[in-house]
Parts: structure tokens; C-alpha cells; sequence
């Protein structure tokens, strides 16, 4: 790879709350953590795929029936007019 085209590439160690995994990012952070003798930057997340809702099955169900027929008594057809 070009040295000038490519950015670098950082060994990152990614929290979201009690979940760690070690991947490779170009984000960086003021937090380093030695693993296996190797510094990783850390970069703590807010929402992944082991608290996003989606993926742990919390999803709420919303209520979609309907959303058509609101609409068209809210707007009814535009192209009468």
C-alpha cells in the first residue's frame, strides 16, 4: 500500500460498557491500554451490537398500522384540489 494514499491504521481496543473487543481503526483517543505488550487506543461506544436493541431482542414494537390512513385523512388526495 501507498504510504501517502492509505491512512494508518491504529490497534483499537472498542468498550461498550462490559463488552470489549479488540479490533484495527484509524480512530484514536487520549486512553491506551497495554495488551499483550502492544498498545491499544480506547475507544469507549455508546451503542453496538451488544446493547443496540435490534440485535438483543428489546426491541419495542411500534405501532405502523394506520400511519396510511392518518395521513390520507390528515392530507387527503392533494391532486383534487
Amino acid at each position: 500500500m501507498k504510504a501517502a494514499t492509505h491512512p494508518v491504521n491504529n490497534p483499537v481496543l472498542f468498550v461498550d460498557g462490559e463488552h470489549e473487543w479488540q479490533g484495527i481503526s484509524t480512530m484514536k483517543s487520549a486512553e491506551t491500554r497495554a495488551i499483550d505488550g502492544i498498545e491499544h487506543f480506547v475507544v469507549r461506544l455508546e451503542i453496538s451490537a451488544f446493547t443496540h436493541p435490534f440485535y438483543t431482542g428489546q426491541k419495542k414494537i411500534v405501532d405502523t398500522a394506520g400511519r396510511v390512513e392518518k395521513f390520507m385523512r390528515r392530507y387527503g388526495d392533494q391532486s383534487k384540489k
